[in-house]
C-alpha cells in the first residue's frame, strides 16, 4: 500500500452527519420545549446571580460576539426579573418658591405623577374663578371702604390739628408739589375793621425788625417739626391701612381657596415634601391673588401661572413592574438628562418645565442596558455613568456650563437618589481595555457574563439545539422544518464552529439561516422546510457575497492566474490560503516556488524582503530554517542560498499555515524530486518536523476542489492536511460527492516525512546512526545536495583565495615603483 492509500481519509471522516431518524420526530413542531438559551450556561448563571445579588458595584458587563444573543437574552432576562419587582416612584420637578433657580424634585407613588399634574391644572383653573368671585363680592368692597373712611377721618383730624396749631403761631400750611410749606401770617384789619390774619409778603417780611424776623423763624421751625410728626403719623396710618387691607384680602383669599386646596392636600397627606410644597404654593397664591383676578377680568392680559404646575419628569406604570430601558444612542444628554432652552426674541429662556429626563432617570428602580462601544464613542457618557455609580444620585448639568468659554447661568435642579443596575454589552476586547486602563471599572462592574460562540456537540446538545430551533420558528412564525432539514441545520452549526465536536451558538446567524430557509420553502410553495431549502439558503448566502471569489476563479479558468492541478514539477507546490472579506471567506490556491543555488544567505522569503509578510508568517519561515539545521546540519554547516515565493501574489501574507508547504517545496528543490501538482497542501510545521493544525481547513479544501473541478477532475487530485485538523472537517456536499465517486481525496499526515513521501512517491528516509540517510531517499538526496553545495562553496573560496594570492605576487612593490 502506497502512502496515498495509507493516508487517505474515509468519507465518514470528512463531515459528521446527523442521522434524521435520531430526532424521533417528523417536524420541529414535535420538539418544542423550554430549553432556554442553549450553550450559554455560564453566561446565564452569571446574569442570574448579578440580578439577585444586592450591594453597590454589582453591575453586569456582558461580553461576546455580535449575534451571540447577548443583548436579546439580557433584555429578555431583565424584563422577566423586572416584572417581579415593584414599580418605582414617579418623579416630579416643581417650582422652588424660595430658590427659583433650584427646582425641587419630589417623588410620588408610581402612576400618581400624571394624576398630580392633572390635579394641579384643574386646581389652577378653579383658583382663578374662585378668587375672582371672592373679590367681586360687596363684603370685600364694603370692608375696604370702611377701612379707607376711618383712615381718611383720622388723617383729616390730624391735618386740622396741624393747621390749627400753625395758625396759633401765625403760620399757614400749604401743600405744594415739593411738600408742605409754612407761610407766615400777620394781623391786619379788613374793610369792616375786623382783625384778620393775612399772608406776609416778602417785602413786608424784610421790613420787619431783626427780632421779629427771628421770632417768625423760630415759630416756623416749631410748626415744621409738628408737621413732620403729623405726617409721620399719617404714613404709619397708611401703612396700617395697607396691612389691614392686605390682611383682609388674605383672609378673603384664604377663605375662598381653602376648600379647593383641602381636597388636594387630603389626597397627598402621606407625602410630606409634597404637602410642604402645597403649603408654600398656597402662600404664594395669596400673595399674588391680583394676578388671578386680572387673568379673569382681562382676557388680553398675559399672566404667567407656570409656577403652579408640575413637570412630570419620570412616570412609571404600577402594573408593569420595574422599568427596563435599552438606550441605543447613549449620548451624554440622553443618559444624564438636560435642561432645554427656548428662544424668545433673541434670548434663551428656560424654567423647571424644560428639565428632561435621561435614560438613567427613566431606569431608576430597574435596569439600564447599554452598548459599551457606543458609550465610549460619545463624549463624557462614560464619565457620567461612573459619577452616577459612585454617588448613587443623578444630577442634571449642561455641558456648556463646564466646557463653555463663558460661564452661563442656568437652572440647577435638585439631584434625584438613584437605585438601579446597569448592564453593559460589549466585546471581550473592550472589557479588557476598560479593565486595564480604568482603575474604577472593576469596582463598578463586578459581574462578568461571557457569551460563548460554541458548545460541545453530543446527543444532548443536538437535542437542545433542535428544541431551540423549534422555539425560534414558533416565535418568528416560520414554517416547521422536517427531520432532514433540522439535521442539515445541526451540521451547518458544526461547520460554523469549524469542528465536528462543536456546535455554533451564534443566535444571529442561526436566525438568518432559518428565516432564509423559510423564504426558499415559500418560493417553492412548500409548507414544510426541507433539507434542499436549507442547502439553497446556505449556497445563496455564499453566492450573494462571492463576487470577488468568482472574479478570481474566472481569472484562473482564463489562464491569468496559473495554478497547475496535474503533473509534477520540481520546486513547485500548491499552497492553500484563505481570503477573508468579513462577510465571506474562501480558499484560494497559490503556486509556491523555490530555487536553491550557491551562497550563504540561507532561506530567504521574497515577500518578506519586500515587506509583504506579517510576523506570524515570518516566524513560520524561521521555524522552517531551524528544521533544516536540525535535520541536516549536525555534522556540517549549511551553505546555501534559497529563494521561496508565492507566485502572482501582490498583497500581504500572514499566518504560518504554509510553513510545511514551503518546506516541501524547498526539499523538492534541494533533492531534485518533482512534487505532485495534483495535491493542494496546508499545515504549519514545528522545529521537529511535526505538521500542526491550522484554521480555515474547510475553505482551503473547497477552494482547491473548485479549481480542480474547473481544470477537470482526474481522480488523483486532493488535499493533504494535518491529521489534527481531521476533526475540523465539515466539507461541502459537492466535495463529499466527488470523494464518494473516487474523483477527489483528502489525505491526513502527522509529519513532514509522511507528507514529502506522499507528494513525491519516494521514501523520506530514516536517519542512520552515523547521521546519514539512504542515498535514494528524499533526505539522502537533500543532504547529498547540501554537501555538494558546501564543497563547491569551499572550493570556490579556495580558488578565489588563490587568485588573490597570485595577483598580489605579480603586483610590483612600492619600492620597485619608485625605482622605476
Amino acid at each position: 500500500m502506497d502512502m496515498r492509500d495509507k493516508k487517505r481519509l474515509p468519507l465518514g471522516k470528512l463531515r459528521k452527519v446527523k442521522n434524521p431518524n435520531s430526532w424521533k420526530a417528523k417536524t420541529t413542531d414535535e420538539l418544542r420545549s423550554d430549553v432556554g438559551l442553549v450553550g450559554q450556561e455560564r453566561a446565564v448563571e452569571s446574569i442570574s446571580f448579578g440580578l439577585t445579588v444586592p450591594g453597590r458595584g454589582y453591575n453586569i458587563f456582558v461580553t461576546g460576539r455580535p449575534g451571540s444573543g447577548r443583548t436579546s437574552y439580557a433584555l429578555d432576562r431583565l424584563k422577566a426579573r423586572a416584572k417581579s419587582l415593584p414599580a418605582p416612584d414617579d418623579w416630579l420637578y416643581v417650582y422652588n418658591f424660595d430658590e427659583p433657580g433650584q427646582p425641587l424634585a419630589i417623588n410620588v407613588t408610581a402612576g400618581r405623577g400624571r394624576e398630580f399634574c392633572s390635579v394641579l391644572e384643574e386646581l389652577l383653573n378653579e383658583l382663578k374663578i374662585t378668587i375672582s368671585k371672592a373679590f367681586e363680592q360687596s363684603q370685600y368692597e364694603d370692608a375696604k371702604a370702611q377701612y379707607v373712611k376711618e383712615f381718611q377721618e383720622k388723617a383729616g383730624a390730624i391735618m386740622d390739628e396741624l393747621k390749627a396749631g400753625a395758625v396759633e403761631r401765625h403760620f399757614s400750611l400749604k401743600r405744594t408739589p415739593q411738600g408742605f410749606v409754612n407761610i407766615p401770617l400777620i394781623e391786619s384789619e379788613d374793610e369792616e375793621g375786623k382783625k384778620v390774619l393775612k399772608e406776609l409778603q416778602q417785602e413786608e417780611f424784610e421790613a420787619l425788625t431783626d427780632e421779629e424776623q427771628k421770632r417768625y423763624q423760630t415759630a416756623s421751625e416749631e410748626v415744621s417739626q409738628k408737621t413732620l410728626l403729623g405726617l409721620r403719623r399719617i404714613r404709619d396710618m397708611e401703612k396700617d391701612l395697607k396691612d389691614r387691607i392686605s390682611e383682609l384680602e388674605s383672609e378673603i383669599c384664604r377663605s375662598a381657596i381653602e376648600p379647593c386646596l383641602a381636597d388636594v392636600r387630603e389626597k397627598y397627606l402621606d407625602n410630606e415634601p409634597l404637602a410642604e410644597w402645597l403649603d408654600r404654593m398656597t402662600e404664594d397664591v395669596i400673595e399674588n391673588f391680583g394676578a388671578f383676578v386680572t387673568a379673569v377680568r382681562d382676557d388680553s392680559a398675559e399672566v404667567d401661572f407656570t409656577r403652579y404646575g408640575a413637570n412630570l419628569f419620570v412616570s412609571n406604570n404600577p402594573e408593569e413592574g420595574a422599568p427596563v430601558v435599552w438606550e441605543t444612542n447613549p449620548t451624554y444628554y440622553n443618559l444624564a438628562g438636560k435642561v432645554e432652552y427656548e428662544s424668545r426674541q433673541g434670548y434663551l429662556y428656560t424654567d423647571f418645565r424644560r428639565i428632561t429626563a435621561g435614560a438613567l432617570h427613566k431606569a431608576n428602580g430597574g435596569f439600564l442596558v447599554l452598548d459599551a462601544e457606543k458609550v465610549l464613542m460619545n463624549f463624557m457618557s462614560w464619565e457620567a455613568i461612573k459619577r452616577f455609580l459612585r454617588t448613587q444620585e443623578a444630577t442634571i448639568e449642561n455641558l456648556g456650563e463646564q466646557y463653555g468659554a463663558i460661564p452661563v447661568s442656568s437652572l440647577r435642579p435638585s439631584p434625584i437618589p438613584m437605585n438601579l443596575k446597569i448592564v453593559m454589552v460589549g466585546s471581550s476586547y473592550i472589557y479588557s481595555l476598560l479593565q486595564y486602563y480604568d482603575p474604577e471599572f472593576q469596582k463598578l462592574f463586578k459581574i462578568k457574563a461571557s457569551f460563548d460562540v460554541d458548545m460541545p456537540r453530543n446527543r444532548s446538545s443536538e437535542r437542545k439545539m433542535g428544541a431551540f430551533v423549534a422555539n425560534i420558528l414558533a416565535e418568528e412564525q416560520l414554517n416547521p422544518f422536517d427531520a432532514e432539514a433540522l439535521s442539515e441545520v445541526v451540521e451547518w452549526a458544526s461547520r460554523e464552529a469549524e469542528d465536528q465536536e462543536l456546535l455554533s451558538v451564534e443566535l444571529g446567524r442561526l436566525k438568518e439561516l432559518l428565516i432564509e430557509s423559510h423564504a426558499w420553502a415559500l418560493s417553492k410553495k412548500s409548507s414544510l422546510v426541507k433539507k434542499e431549502h436549507v442547502r439553497k439558503a446556505i449556497e445563496h448566502k455564499k453566492y450573494r457575497a462571492s463576487l470577488y471569489q468568482d472574479k478570481m476563479t474566472r481569472a484562473f479558468s482564463s489562464g491569468v492566474i496559473r495554478v497547475d492541478t496535474d503533473g509534477e514539477v520540481v520546486g513547485q507546490i500548491n499552497g492553500l490560503s484563505v481570503i477573508d472579506l468579513g462577510d465571506h471567506r474562501f480558499g484560494h490556491p497559490s503556486r509556491i516556488t523555490a530555487n536553491v543555488f550557491m551562497g550563504q544567505e540561507g532561506v530567504v522569503n521574497i515577500e518578506r524582503e519586500v515587506r509583504l509578510t506579517g510576523p506570524i508568517h515570518n516566524k513560520g519561515l524561521l521555524t522552517l530554517s531551524s528544521y533544516l539545521g536540525r535535520k541536516y546540519a549536525q555534522d556540517m554547516i549549511l551553505a546555501l542560498s534559497a529563494r521561496i515565493t508565492f507566485e502572482q501574489n501582490y498583497g500581504g501574507i500572514e499566518g504560518d499555515s504554509a510553513s510545511s508547504t514551503e518546506l516541501y517545496c524547498l526539499l523538492s528543490a534541494l533533492s531534485g524530486l518533482p512534487l505532485s501538482q495534483e495535491i493542494g497542501v496546508t499545515g504549519s510545521v514545528d522545529q521537529f518536523g511535526n505538521v500542526q493544525p491550522i484554521g480555515g481547513i474547510n475553505e482551503k479544501v473547497e477552494g482547491f476542489f473548485g479549481y480542480c473541478s474547473i481544470a477537470g477532475l482526474t481522480g488523483r487530485q486532493g488535499v493533504m492536511i494535518p491529521r489534527r485538523n481531521v476533526r475540523h472537517l465539515m466539507l461541502d456536499h459537492r466535495v463529499l460527492k466527488a470523494v464518494s465517486e473516487g474523483q477527489f481525496s483528502i489525505w491526513a499526515v502527522d509529519t513532514i516525512d509522511e507528507g514529502i513521501e506522499l507528494l513525491t512517491g519516494v521514501k523520506a528516509g530514516k536517519e542512520r546512526k552515523d547521521g546519514s540517510f539512504p542515498p535514494t531517499s528524499v533526505h539522502g538526496r537533500v543532504k547529498t545536495r547540501l554537501k555538494r553545495l558546501l564543497e563547491d562553496n569551499i572550493k570556490l573560496r579556495k580558488d578565489l583565495s588563490g587568485e588573490v594570492e597570485d595577483a598580489e605576487k605579480k603586483a610590483p612593490s612600492d619600492e620597485g615603483s619608485e625605482d622605476a
